[in-house]
């Protein structure tokens, strides 16, 4: 298993390749670098957003599309298939939602045009549901922005909300937190908020949020976020901060596969 400080998480979920443009590895360097780093599950989840094309077209997010062609079983390495959504409203919605694919990407024309986001839902495990551009929140109340959590962790694929530290959105903490808990969905504890341009302010909002998870009994997954090979099952802050808070072992649902898979199963309704 991965290590760092005192902890020891069997999985990392959260991880990016080359299709997210920001980053800066391929899918094989990132399973390479999992398994070096003894992972037994590796979680692929590129971004799901307007920030991989200015033209939303289905072809522009086929790379979600063609996911039959990755190995479950890569080099040892457990490889799960999913994509990190944006939210994009407060309704909850995530990205793709409203936008109707009339034809594939051969060109053909759908009998039943189905959304990009049905498109790519078919063929996810799971997806971390993320805010990355908070302006459709300005002004909103408390009540409005909870509110949206809350509907996008209800989403049937949704299974993690992705670094709600840093997210920039305030919310009603606990009924978020209770939501994921009665949902069976699991909240983020991103080893990239803590980076230290992201600043005290947020990595003080991390620790409180796994505080919180920990005294209301909420199931977190441990990620690194990773938008590079070499970061991936690396959790140096995130360890740190388990350790110091005395987090329950029992709550982390990314310490072994066995684990994650099964509260996937019971969260999502799928076990790929």
């Amino acid at each position: 298993m991965a290590t760092s400080g005192h902890a020891a998480f069997g999985c990392d979920v959260h991880t990016h390749t080359i299709f997210s443009r920001h980053a800066y590895s391929t899918i094989g360097e990132c399973v390479a670098a999992a398994r070096e780093r003894g992972l037994e599950l590796l979680g692929s989840c590129d971004h799901y957003s307007c920030m991989i094309s200015p033209t939303l077209h289905v072809r522009d997010y086929q790379h979600f599309i063609n996911f039959a062609v990755w190995p479950r079983d890569w080099d040892g390495v457990r490889v799960m298939r999913g994509a990190e959504a944006d939210i994009v409203d407060l309704d909850g919605h995530l990205f793709g939602w409203d936008l109707v694919c009339e034809k594939g990407i051969t060109g053909a024309r759908f009998a039943s045009p189905p959304t990009l986001k049905d498109m790519v839902w078919r063929n996810i495990d799971y997806a971390v549901a993320s805010i990355h551009d908070q302006s459709f929140a300005y002004g909103a109340t408390l009540v409005q922005t909870t509110n949206m959590y809350v509907q996008a962790l209800a989403d049937p694929k949704v299974l993690i909300l992705g670094h709600p530290g840093r997210a920039g959105v305030p919310v009603d903490l606990d009924a978020v937190l209770l939501a994921a808990k009665d949902l069976h969905k699991l909240i983020e504890i991103n080893e990239h908020s803590f980076q230290d341009h992201y600043g005290e302010r947020t990595h003080a909002i991390c620790r409180h949020i796994a505080q919180r998870c920990a005294e209301l009994g909420v199931m977190i997954a441990t990620s690194t976020d990773a938008h590079i090979a070499s970061e991936v099952g690396r959790f140096d802050a995130v360890s740190a901060l388990l350790d110091e808070i005395h987090f329950p072992e029992e709550l982390i649902a990314t310490r072994d596969a066995k684990t994650f898979l099964g509260v996937l199963e019971e969260a999502v309704g799928t076990c790929a």
